[in-house]
This record gives structure tokens, sequence and C-alpha cells, in this order.
């Protein structure tokens, strides 16, 4: 599923030339002109990247990113801060709130997308396109097998995803609501109960040397994919 990156710029231009770049390169970008927008917009499924404007109406970006950075369900969020303002007290000011990286404008689109790959890098190091190996349980998401104790597993392309999501975020509880949005995307209309068939069609093909008890029922929360 393409990141969404949620774009607070109160200068129009600005915000859809970056809505463009982002289109581009992969992302889903969401905008928003000012700090009420910005929180307005930071709702479950959680943008996966913000890029915010130092000057905005309402309330400025520092005061936003101190929010982000102390609010217990939004502060994984990374933060690329994008400024006119280049001295290096201002930068410091930045990332001392909890910024993951400064821009001063004017910038290159080119610049941008490689500051962006390089922090969600830092802070989410197991690459997509990574070979995932929990328990003798192997994803090998570029060329789409998956195999248990050497032995190859056949599965639809649903469960593909939903596995290969679990394996990325192992040792979390997601709702049903949330593995909707992850992994069949906001886009598509299905019924909760949708994930329940999926979640079983995985536990029967990776049953076969007992992975299925690395996909977790927690009752009345959701799932979880743990080796506990």
């Amino acid at each position: 599923m393409p990141s969404k990156v949620l774009i607070i710029e109160d200068e129009a231009p600005i915000r859809e030339m970056l809505a463009f770049v982002l289109e581009q390169h992969g992302y889903q970008p969401l905008q928003a002109a000012d700090y009420q927008q910005g929180l307005e917009l930071m709702v479950e499924p959680y943008p996966d990247m913000i890029l915010l404007d130092w000057m905005l109406p309402g309330g400025s970006g520092i005061q936003l990113a101190r929010k982000v950075k102390t609010t217990e369900h939004l502060r994984h969020i990374p933060i690329i801060m994008l400024t006119a303002r280049g001295e290096e007290e201002d930068k410091i000011k930045g990332l001392e709130v909890g910024a993951d990286d400064y821009m001063t404008k004017p910038f290159s689109p080119k610049e941008l997308i490689a500051r962006m790959r390089a922090v969600f890098r830092r802070v989410n190091p197991t690459s997509l396109d990574e070979l995932l190996d929990i328990d003798g349980l192997v994803l090998d998401p570029v060329s789409h097998r998956i195999s248990a104790n050497g032995e190859s597993l056949d599965m639809g392309p649903t469960e593909f995803r939903l596995l290969h999501f679990f394996m990325t975020h192992p040792e979390r509880v997601y709702s049903r609501e949330q593995l909707l949005d992850h992994v069949w995307g906001t886009n598509v209309y299905v019924e909760d109960r949708t994930v329940d068939v999926h979640i079983r069609r995985l536990r029967k093909a990776i049953s076969q040397h007992g992975h299925d008890r690395l996909v977790q029922t927690v009752r009345g929360v959701g799932y979880r994919f743990s080796t506990r």
C-alpha cells in the first residue's frame, strides 16, 4: 500500500506542487492548509509521514510538531519541517521539538524524496522489499514466495498482503478496521467479517508446520502476530 503523507502548508501552489511530486513517486498525499486542518487529518489510519511548514495560520509548525510528538497515538509519525528559515538556531529548534529532518525552501523535488526515504529507513528499518523470516516462516516480497521450514506454501494475494503486514508489524494488536485500512485500503468497501474469513484462510495456509499459532486472536480487540 502507498505510504500516506500529510502536507501541512498554507501556500496552495507549494502544497499542490508537493502533492503532485508525491503522487509521481507512489505516495498518497493528504493536504491541509492550516494548523487546525492538519490536526483534523491526523486520524486513523494515521499518516505515515508529515511534511510540516513552519509558519501556519492558527498556530506554528513548531507548536504542531510539539503536539504530535507529545501525543501517545501520534508520536510515532515522522515529521519533516519545511521552511524558508535557514538559520542554524531555527533548525535546532525544529529538531528539538521532535522533527526528524529539516528542509529549507526552496528545495528540489529530488532532494525531498531522497530525504523522505532516508527518514522512512530510520524510523522503519524493515524495507518493504526485505526478506522476512520469523520462526522459519519466510516471506520474500520481491519474488512473492512464502515457505515454512524450507517448504513452499501457496496462498492467495490477499492472504499474502495480510501476512506481509503482520510480519512487518509484529507484537502489535490491530482491530479489524485497522487491518481493512492497512491491507485492503480506504477506497475499497468490505465488511469487517471479511477480515475473519481471510485470517482463517491465512492460518490454514501456514498451519502445516504450526505457524498458524503466530496469528493470534485478541478477544474483543482484533488480531496480533506474535511469537510469544
